[in-house]
């Protein structure tokens, strides 16, 4: 088929065209996808290797996680999120295999709510209503060995770990300035997700449902 004359200048253009700028047309659109990548992980999402035991058998040791870090600034944070926090009061010096400065639990309280436990037997319960854990709680662990009860002030969150048996969350922190609570500018993110080893790719579940019955505190 014959090209018309304008076809023929259009075709004659492109054939002419550097070699040069091809190339960097090229570049350019290589970039644009990896400058978004980078913009994300920067800004938006957050990755980190768990070290420890404190969340089995949620997360275990050497699973690697992906967080949301807009968390405590845009999202509101609920009970029950995987919240990704700055050591708050040197938590980790006792911490063996301890490789960073940031530590990883379950939100249990928000500001003002009450959190306790009698003890062995006992659930944890918070604004006086027992909540149900046996969804996330590491099988065979007691939601607390020993009993405790804990106001979470203004400003601050209570967290657990999943492995109660083996977790230095805020029930054993409440000698530290803040009495083993975290607060809430320190979250650097929520994880939502486990993206290794591959066989164990999958969604981590907040389990916003085990806390649907616990009141609003009284004082909010």
């Amino acid at each position: 088929m014959r090209l018309s004359p304008t076809e023929e200048a259009a075709h004659a253009t492109r054939d002419d065209e550097p070699a040069s700028a091809k190339w960097r047309d090229f570049a350019l659109w290589c970039a644009i996808p990896v400058i978004i990548v980078v913009l994300l992980r920067v800004f938006v999402f957050g990755m980190y290797v768990i070290p420890s035991r404190s969340m089995e058998d949620t997360i275990m040791p050497g699973d690697r996680v992906v967080t949301t870090k807009l968390a405590s600034h845009i999202q509101k944070l609920q009970r029950g999120d995987i919240v990704v926090f700055k050591d708050p009061a040197n938590w980790l010096a006792n911490e063996p295999n301890a490789n960073s400065s940031f530590l990883i639990k379950r939100l249990i309280g928000l500001p003002g709510d009450t959190v306790a436990c009698k003890g062995p037997g006992y659930p944890v319960t918070i604004n006086g209503v027992a909540i149900h854990e046996e969804s996330y709680l590491k099988p065979g662990v007691e939601p607390s060995s020993f009993a405790f009860q804990e106001h979470v002030t203004a400003g601050h969150l209570f967290v657990m770990g999943d492995n109660r048996a083996n977790s230095a969350d805020s029930r054993y922190h409440q000698n530290d300035g803040d009495e083993g609570l975290v607060p809430v500018n320190d979250v650097v993110g929520v994880a939502f997700l486990r993206y290794w080893p591959l066989n164990r790719i999958g969604w981590l579940s907040a389990h916003h449902d085990v806390f649907a019955r616990v009141p609003e505190p009284a004082n909010e």
